[in-house]
């Protein structure tokens, strides 16, 4: 078993990407330039592509030690002992996802707008909680808006907190200053002139601060 790297930093989401080989060779880049974790989200693809592509992504994951997470599908995740799904408030409870992906699962939740929503989804055994979106997003131009002080208010539930939502590099700063671990990017990433620049500039954004501590996961040997 290898532990995952501590829960800060770039937590990229796959584009809406048909072409597998394509979508691989992006997600190479954004990994092998310091992407912390990887969640496959693919809205237009059908049931069979999603699972051939969340299928390719896991051993390159692998390769590189960044768990690899499933939206919306945790039983795609537990099918494919992938390390994790995240979860909407459409896409099933997450104790039932809980109970079937095992205590060793990261298993997250999207808060939105609503730290009721992040206590029920820690009570029910979720990993992390993400709120946003925090900016005008291009994925998600109606979502709803999140405030800083639901990352600051939600320390108390002791889990990693996700901000996501139209973030670049300019505006992430303060997200993690007030408690943010882990950056929620798509576009802000995939569709950057350079990608691998773009990461790391994402990852600048947490230096200098103190060390918190990882949620403890681990990620399969292959």
């Amino acid at each position: 078993m290898n532990p995952t790297r501590p829960p800060r930093g770039l937590y990229a989401i796959t584009p809406d990407e048909t072409d597998t080989e394509r979508l691989l060779a992006r997600v190479e880049t954004v990994l092998s330039a310091g992407a912390t974790w990887l969640q496959y989200r693919n809205k237009a693809a059908d049931t069979a592509l999603r699972e051939h592509q969340a299928r390719h992504l896991l051993p390159l994951c692998r390769r590189h030690g960044v768990p690899l997470i499933v939206n919306d599908d945790w039983r795609l995740a537990a099918a494919l002992r992938a390390d994790g799904a995240h979860l909407g408030e459409d896409d099933g409870e997450i104790a039932a996802a809980r109970a079937a992906l095992g205590d060793a699962a990261i298993l997250g939740a999207s808060c939105y707008d609503d730290l009721k929503l992040a206590r029920l989804a820690a009570d029910a055994g979720a990993s992390y909680v993400a709120f946003g979106a925090f900016f005008p997003s291009p994925t998600k131009p109606n979502a709803r808006q999140a405030t800083l002080d639901l990352l600051r208010d939600s320390a108390p539930l002791g889990l990693p907190r996700v901000a996501i939502g139209g973030i670049t590099p300019d505006n992430a700063r303060p997200l993690v200053d007030a408690g943010a671990d882990l950056l929620a990017v798509i576009s802000g990433v995939f569709d950057a002139v350079d990608p691998a620049a773009a990461v790391r500039a994402y990852l600048h954004c947490f230096d200098a601060l103190p060390a918190r501590s990882p949620i403890t996961t681990d990620i399969p040997t292959p």
